[in-house]
């Protein structure tokens, strides 16, 4: 019997112009154009404690509670003084990189402590960090030393190069080019059987902004999510939590993409609590044209956060150029 993974390469094959229309060209970027929650996207953002912040909480929709919860998420991972090793290796710019948040007003006590501390609780993601955290695994992603980005679909010749793609070419944040660091430093040591994980959740989970897993991490959501999958893998989560965390970190990512999602599950009776996260992160829903099949058969609901980056109108069919304008990044 074919598998979905095999039909999902065979479907790839029939058509190879669905990856490579992903490649950005990065000599042709604006510094800073890329990252999360640019100024095109500024608008969105909200300050804790701020008035804004206190009618956005007001506004929330029950289902919106339910999908993205105000009170965060904790996550099966403990962040540690990782901020610090990005920061000592060059893979983070701290300063250039707190600069970035301080024209925003919004380099908090959080921020810094995440960038340049030891934090030894579980992470928590929310509304409000979701942007920066995303920002810290993206270069975790990146810099991490794993077979996956230097066998994997990011090092095919076809594509001119893995520093040709928005994941790479979009890092502004590192000392250096970011191909510097591309695979080059050793945070963990995985096991056989933890790589041989993140290898399987990798291959399954699928984002909007375009129609690749993370195994192919070729914008920074995708790089973000590798990232945290192997920090995961590291602390001895099972699958099941990694799936479980994904599709969280997913949902604040792309709020919109999930509410749709959920929207459609409960118009087929199934509440959002009982559905299988590696289901929702699978091509069928997560993917640009997944999710774009979702969208059409019921009536989108909308976040009061709005979108968090890579919309559905920046995927496959979408250029350089739009994908540049649509927010994917830093």
């Amino acid at each position: 019997m074919e598998t979905t993974h095999q039909k999902n390469e065979a479907q790839t094959k029939e058509n190879p112009y669905a990856v490579p229309i992903a490649i950005v060209i990065a000599g042709a970027m604006l510094s800073g154009a890329w990252m999360y929650n640019s100024k095109l996207n500024s608008e969105n953002t909200v300050v804790p404690g701020s008035e804004t912040s206190k009618v956005y909480e007001v506004a929330v929709s029950p289902l919106e509670e339910e999908i993205i919860p105000s009170a965060g998420v904790i996550l099966p991972v403990r962040w540690g003084d990782l901020g610090s090793k990005l920061v000592s290796v060059g893979a983070i710019d701290a300063e250039r990189f707190k600069a970035l948040y301080d024209e925003r007003g919004a380099f908090t006590d959080e921020y810094k402590n995440l960038l340049v501390g030891k934090n030894e609780s579980n992470l928590k993601i929310t509304k409000e960090n979701a942007g920066y955290l995303l920002n810290l695994f993206w270069a975790l992603g990146l810099a991490s030393k794993n077979e996956i980005l230097e066998k994997g679909e990011m090092t095919d010749s076809r594509y001119g190069g893995a520093g040709n793609f928005a994941s790479t070419g979009g890092w502004t944040m590192a000392k250096g080019n970011a191909m510097d660091h591309y695979s080059r430093h050793k945070f963990f040591d995985l096991t056989p059987e933890q790589q041989s994980l993140v290898d399987k959740v990798s291959r399954g989970i699928y984002r909007p902004c375009c129609g690749n897993s993370t195994h192919f991490p070729d914008c920074n959501h995708g790089m973000a999510m590798l990232g945290l999958l192997e920090l995961m893998a590291s602390q001895g989560a099972s699958e099941q939590d990694m799936w479980k965390a994904a599709l969280a970190v997913n949902s604040y990512w792309f709020p919109d993409t999930y509410l749709t999602i959920a929207s459609y599950m409960k118009s087929k009776g199934v509440e959002w609590k009982d559905v299988n996260p590696q289901e929702m992160l699978g091509r069928d829903y997560s993917s640009a044209s997944g999710y774009a099949n979702i969208a059409s058969q019921v009536t989108a609901p909308t976040s009061v956060q709005g979108g968090s980056g890579c919309g559905v109108d920046a995927g496959q069919g979408a250029s350089a150029p739009q994908r540049q304008q649509s927010g994917c990044g830093i």
